[in-house]
C-alpha cells in the first residue's frame, strides 16, 4: 500500500510543513520527505507516529478501516442523535472509524431550541459547521448573537462557540447540519 501521497494530502489539509509534522511525530523531515515522494516505506513503528502526527489512528492512516469505498446510508437505517425539548435530530453520515465530518438533519417544533446559552459548546476545538435551512426559519444564536436564516439559507460558523438553533416561527422547522472536526484554523 502507498502511503506517501496520503501522507502529503493530509499534512497539507492540516496545513503543517514537514519540520511542523516532524515536531510532533518524532519523525525526522528527511524521513517524511522520502516517505511522501515514495522513496521508501515507512515501518509500522514510523507509520504509527506519522499518524500520530496527524491525529490519526494507524488504521485510519492506512486505510483499514475503511470498505469499498461508498456507504449507505438508508432512510430506514439513520441513527438517532436525540430527541428533547421539541428538537430531534438523525445522523445520516456511517458510524465509520475516522470519520471527519458528521452529517444530520434536525428537526425543531415551532418554539423549540437546539440547546440554551447556558450550555457549553458540545463541538471539539477547531470544528466547523455549516447549517442549511430546508423547511421553515432557523434563529442561530452564536456567543449571543442572533443571526436569522430563512428556507433556503446556509450558515458557517465556528461550531466549538457557545451556540444554539431556535426555531422563532410557528411550525415545524428543518435543517441539515454538516460539523467537520479538527479543522486549523487559518
Amino acid at each position: 500500500m502507498s502511503v506517501g501521497p496520503r501522507v502529503r494530502a493530509l499534512r497539507e489539509g492540516m496545513d503543517l510543513s514537514l519540520r511542523d509534522l516532524a515536531e510532533r511525530s518524532g519523525v525526522s523531515a528527511p524521513m517524511l520527505s522520502q516517505v511522501e515522494r515514495e522513496e521508501t516505506s515507512p515501518t509500522l513503528a514510523v507509520a504509527s507516529r506519522i499518524a500520530a502526527g496527524l491525529e490519526l489512528s494507524l488504521s485510519q492512516l492506512l486505510r483499514l478501516d475503511e470498505g469499498e469505498g461508498v456507504s449507505i446510508v438508508r432512510g430506514a437505517d439513520r441513527r438517532s442523535g436525540g430527541s428533547a425539548r421539541g428538537h430531534s435530530y438523525e445522523i445520516l453520515t456511517p458510524p465509520a472509524p475516522g470519520q471527519r465530518a458528521e452529517v444530520s438533519e434536525h428537526v425543531l417544533a415551532p418554539g423549540a431550541a437546539t440547546g440554551g446559552p447556558e450550555e457549553p459548546p458540545i463541538h471539539e476545538a477547531g470544528s466547523r459547521e455549516t447549517a442549511l435551512v430546508t423547511v421553515g426559519r432557523v434563529r442561530l444564536v452564536c456567543e449571543g448573537r442572533e443571526h436569522d436564516l430563512d428556507e433556503g439559507d446556509a450558515v458557517t460558523f465556528d461550531a466549538d462557540l457557545p451556540h444554539h438553533f431556535e426555531n422563532p416561527g410557528h411550525g415545524e422547522a428543518r435543517m441539515i447540519a454538516v460539523t467537520a472536526a479538527g479543522l486549523r484554523r487559518s
